[in-house]
Parts: structure tokens; sequence; C-alpha cells
């Protein structure tokens, strides 16, 4: 999005995702979405809010959750749960072409340049771009920013669909897909039904697809699937537990955890060597470790994700 042409909107402070989840089901029982052609750019607005600090609290039954070490350093994923509601205000206004309930999550990639203190005042800015039509139906961009003092020390990219909005409906083909070729194990997760409610407890993440069985049917599931970023942060604790530099990561989703479910998770590590730590965290000269990341089904051979980190 072009800044010279944003509407810059700052928000009086972090919106709760419960209001924005009823605002969204208001807006959908009023509009009249299209399902053929390509819905209308997304509105040229970044919201913002100023002045974020971590409640300590929350922080620690968020770090108790993964089973974490107790620090006063934010742990990446969180940083994205710190600044999520503020980039759902962006979904949830009147103007947005596409409906916030039932979407679905199809990426996220974070770049973080450094550590942040728990006791540090972010200000967060969001905003969408690149609508696109997607297979499935129509994808969308959401960009989100968190700077301390000016400094922009986190940036992340996640990547949404909307199904069946947008898209023309293709001719039927007998395709046989590639069997997936599953890595060699190197752990397991075992979800129980209630691991969609526990991380929205800690995340304020309500979103109903996450929460019950009955409230995912009703948004077009099959049943109750584990959030995405639960996914993300629990394989970015468990590949760097401690980040102590700059750290980047992405997360593909293939298809949803089902709950209750057990994933499969293959991580191989490999320590980098040598160049600047300035470089790219992704196939960079920079020194430090990279892990890949996969997950899935073995009782499905299904895949679920793909993902790597990076820590300098």
């Amino acid at each position: 999005m072009s800044g010279a042409l944003a509407e810059d909107v700052t928000l009086p402070g972090t919106p709760r995702l419960a209001g924005l989840y009823r605002q969204a089901l208001m807006l959908a029982a009023r509009r009249t979405v299209r399902r053929g052609g390509l819905p209308s750019a997304v509105p040229p607005a970044r919201h913002r809010v100023d002045g974020i600090v971590a409640d300590l609290g929350a922080l620690t039954r968020y770090q108790q959750l993964f089973g974490s070490a107790v620090r006063d350093l934010l742990p990446s994923a969180y940083l994205h749960t710190l600044a999520f509601p503020v980039a759902m205000s962006v979904l949830a206004r009147a103007d947005f072409p596409l409906p916030l309930l039932g979407m679905v999550h199809l990426s996220n990639e974070v770049r973080q340049e450094r550590p942040v203190g728990a006791f540090e005042a972010m200000d967060v800015v969001a905003w969408a771009e690149d609508l696109r039509p997607h297979p499935a139906g129509t994808q969308v961009d959401l960009v989100t920013e968190v700077s301390v003092a000016g400094e922009r020390v986190w940036a992340g990219r996640s990547v949404y669909l909307a199904r069946g909005i947008g898209a023309v409906p293709a001719p039927r083909r007998d395709e046989v897909r590639p069997s997936f070729a599953a890595p060699a194990p190197t752990g397991l997760w075992r979800l129980g039904a209630d691991t969609g409610r526990r991380y929205a407890a800690v995340s304020g993440d309500w979103n109903p697809i996450h929460l019950s069985g009955p409230s995912a049917r009703a948004l077009g599931m099959k049943t109750t699937i584990a959030h995405g970023m639960y996914l993300a942060a629990r394989m970015v604790d468990e590949a760097v537990p401690a980040p102590a530099g700059a750290l980047a990561w992405r997360i593909d989703f293939a298809a949803p955890v089902l709950l209750p479910g057990t994933v499969t998770t293959s991580f191989a590590r490999t320590e980098r060597t040598g160049g600047s730590t300035g470089a790219s965290a992704r196939g960079g000269a920079g020194g430090g470790i990279a892990v890949e990341v996969v997950g899935w089904s073995a009782e499905r051979r299904r895949q679920h994700f793909t993902g790597w980190v990076r820590a300098e």
C-alpha cells in the first residue's frame, strides 16, 4: 500500500477481538457478497494503536500454555498476538470487500530485528494489500508492523483466503495428487479437543472455527480446527526456545489440524556460519541457527504445514 494514498486511522486503544467478531457477524447478516468476479480493492487505510504494553499475567499464561520458560522478553509469535486485534480491525471494516468470518489462514512470515522486552511500549500499524484471485476464492495480505521509539522491531505478513468469493468454477479433472513423502519424524504434538479454547483464552482469538464442532460447522468447517498461530507459536518456540538476536520465521498451512488430533513433526536443525548478521534470514550468508520444519498427519498421510525458523 502506498503510504501517500493511505488513510491513517488511529484507534483509541487495542480493539477486543470478541467485539470485532460480533461486528463481522452483523456485517455478514447485512451484506451481499458477490460469488463471481474479483471483489473491489481493499480500503486504503492503515489502522494504528500507540503505546501497547504487554500484560505480564497474560504473558505468563501464554508461556505456560506452550511449556516455555517464563521470561520478560516477548515471544515472537506473542508479538503477533498483541498486534493481531489491530490487524483484524482492518478486516472488520464495513468497506472491506471480503467477509472476516470463515477466512482461511494460508501463511505467515515474520522478521524480528531484536528481542522486545515485556515493559517496552509498542506502536502497531496494520493494513491490507494485494487482493488477488486464488483457485478457491480470493486471497489478501494483511501486513502488520511493530515499532518501539520510532524503530521498527517486528514486521509480519499474513495471507488469508476467502473461500468461494470471486472464484471461477473450473472444470473438474480426475487427477492423482502426488503422495506426501514424510521426512524422518522427530516428535509428536498431541492436541486435545480443548486446544482451540485454551489458545483463545491466552490470545483473545475466539474465532468460532476453533472453539467447538457446531460453531466450526456453522462457518463451513468439518469440525473444530487448531489456530494457525498456535501451530506457528509452537513451531517457533520449539525451534529456537530463547532467541537472543534477530529472528525470522515462516509457516505455510497445507491442511487444517482437526481437534482432537496428533501432529507428527520433523525439526531439521543446521548451524550457519560466516557473513554479516544483516544478511537475509532465509538462505543468507549470516551465521546463526536454521531450522526446517514439517508437520503432518501420519494416520492420514497428509501434510499440515511446512515452515522455517532463522535465528541470528
